[in-house]
């Protein structure tokens, strides 16, 4: 690659930088509004069902906390009689 072509490259990327930029902050939508009305387990849930780098390690400390749950509800229900 020349020196041309990586200028031209990084010209690039700036410009679409600035793009994505200006058209986040003109989406038009209020402060106020949240931007999902996904609770953080359900968002949560989402992400790791994704192909997103690092979803394995979010669904495996979803289903470890889902084990911790259970046994702290069985230890509970086994107190409770």
């Amino acid at each position: 690659m020349n020196r041309f072509s990586v200028l031209l490259l990084l010209l690039i990327a700036c410009m679409t930088l600035a793009l994505v930029l200006t058209l986040s902050a003109c989406s038009g939508k209020d402060g106020d509004e949240p931007a999902s009305t996904l609770d953080k387990a359900q968002l949560d849930s989402v992400l790791s069902e994704s192909q997103l780098p690092g979803a394995a390690t979010v669904k495996g400390a979803l289903d470890l906390a889902d084990t911790a749950q259970a046994r702290a509800d069985r230890t509970e229900a086994a107190a409770d009689q």
